[in-house]
């Protein structure tokens, strides 16, 4: 009769060659814990049911090998974008120049001058990298880094208009992914709020009433994620600004995405500039360094060097400032941008800067790899909360296949992973949004989920 006195002890099993080489690769702590884990399983199983027979050493093994495998599989893995949505916020938003890959790896690998002073020979400050670039860039005065731009405006709220009025538009109340909502980060950092105008119209004459009372600031919300189209009607920022620095008011612009080049130029509207704010005379900007910039994840302030100043001495800039690896990446994106190259060396004015003629090319060459689908127009999305509605022809690969959610599935499952859309039950692929040194994987994917 089989008991459970018959199942090999721990012991036994870490007598094995196939434990060792286990061990060797995961370290004895997790793979005793593997092991003790699938004996668990085992005597539970045994006791619900006796009658089959108890797994040979060889079977354990290669449950607990299927074990380590589940636990230690990162989560947090590439994928190929195929979808057409370039800044894709559910994809990590922007791919990041080959330059600043490998400025983030440099400083990565070892030790760096992240705050020492190598003149001096003393202890420095990580603020000052990427600000001369920043300064050259947009002709702000001073410019600090923190980890995103949602906490660039807490820090700059926190630092400038706790217990003040800041004086906001209605329109301009918005709330980006995640609940990030305007109200409650001036809540937070207990600035007091002063809405001006209403939801679709906002007057120079009602912010010109506002600042009858003493306020800190007044706040301008770029709505970079949602349109108001209609009868709607907003003040230049110039006239703004006039109108606060007369009442001695600072003003602050939070752009959300933030670009440094005119989007008109690549047939989408014109989303406003950090150079723009600046040259209107704005004291402070924030953006993100990971939207329409190209570059890693990252909040960015700009501006007069009193105001920064102030801001980098805040408790909360600690909290949120960024690290190395950020410093290292945005300082070699912003590089692009000095250096005139950014079309053609950060990724995703590289996809929007792709003709008709290149990205239809690429389709017809998948084709004949794969010797079926369908040549087709659509369009590209800009995506990740910039460029509301806007989008970009191109020229789409197009599946037709039995199921398509079960077809999505498949690519889902690929090493790596491809993430596609449907339209029509065809399955889409966009050659814009997918990296050149992706295409192989792509098409050796799509090869094995044809199969299948």
């Amino acid at each position: 009769m089989t008991t459970l006195r018959n199942l090999p002890s721990v012991e036994q099993i870490l007598q094995t060659q196939i434990a060792a080489e286990l061990i060797a690769r995961n370290g004895r702590p997790l793979t005793l814990n593997a092991i003790r884990s699938t004996l668990d399983e085992i005597r539970a199983r045994f006791k619900m049911d006796p009658e089959p027979a108890l797994p040979s050493i060889d079977l354990i093994l290669a449950q607990t090998e299927s074990a380590l495998s589940a636990w230690t599989k990162p989560t947090l893995i590439p994928v190929i974008n195929a979808s057409g949505v370039i800044l894709h916020t559910n994809l990590g938003r922007a791919p990041l120049s080959a330059d600043t890959i490998r400025a983030i790896d440099a400083v990565s690998r070892g030790y760096s001058n992240l705050e020492y002073d190598l003149e001096k020979g003393v202890r420095g400050s990580r603020l000052i990298h990427a600000e001369s670039i920043l300064q050259k860039l947009t002709g702000a005065e001073a410019a600090i880094i923190v980890n995103n731009n949602a906490s660039a405006v807490l820090l700059v709220l926190s630092a400038l208009a706790n217990k003040k009025r800041v004086i906001i538009s209605r329109s301009q109340l918005v709330e980006i992914g995640g609940g990030f909502r305007i109200p409650d980060v001036m809540k937070q950092s207990g600035a007091k709020l002063v809405e001006v105008g209403t939801t679709n119209k906002v007057r120079l004459s009602d912010y010109q009433s506002a600042t009858e009372d003493p306020a800190a600031l007044i706040m301008r919300v770029h709505p970079s994620n949602f349109k108001v189209i209609g009868f709607t009607e907003e003040p230049e920022l110039k006239d703004i600004v006039e109108l606060a620095h007369k009442a001695g008011i600072f003003v602050v612009d939070d752009l959300g995405s933030g670009t440094f080049l005119d989007t008109a130029k690549f047939g989408l509207i014109h989303e406003p500039t950090i150079q723009e704010s600046i040259s209107a005379g704005v004291d402070v900007v924030c953006f993100s360094g990971d939207k329409l910039l190209g570059g890693p994840q990252a909040g960015i302030i700009v501006g007069k060097k009193e105001l920064i100043d102030k801001i980098r001495k805040h408790p909360l800039a600690r909290a949120v400032r960024a690290d190395k690896t950020c410093l290292a990446g945005l300082t070699a994106t912003l590089l692009h941008y000095l250096k005139d190259n950014a079309e053609r060396e950060i990724p995703i004015w590289r996809m929007m800067s792709f003709t008709l003629k290149q990205v239809k090319g690429r389709a017809e060459a998948w084709i004949e790899e794969l010797g079926q689908g369908q040549v087709v127009e659509g369009e590209s999305t800009v995506g990740g909360g910039s460029l509301p509605g806007e989008s970009i022809k191109t020229w789409l690969l197009s599946l037709e296949v039995k199921s398509p959610d079960k077809f999505l599935k498949k690519l889902r499952n690929q090493n790596p992973p491809i993430i596609a859309r449907t339209e029509n039950d065809r399955v889409l692929f966009d050659p814009r949004t997918v990296l050149p040194e992706q295409e192989g994987a792509l098409l050796v994917g799509l090869k094995n989920a044809l199969k299948t």
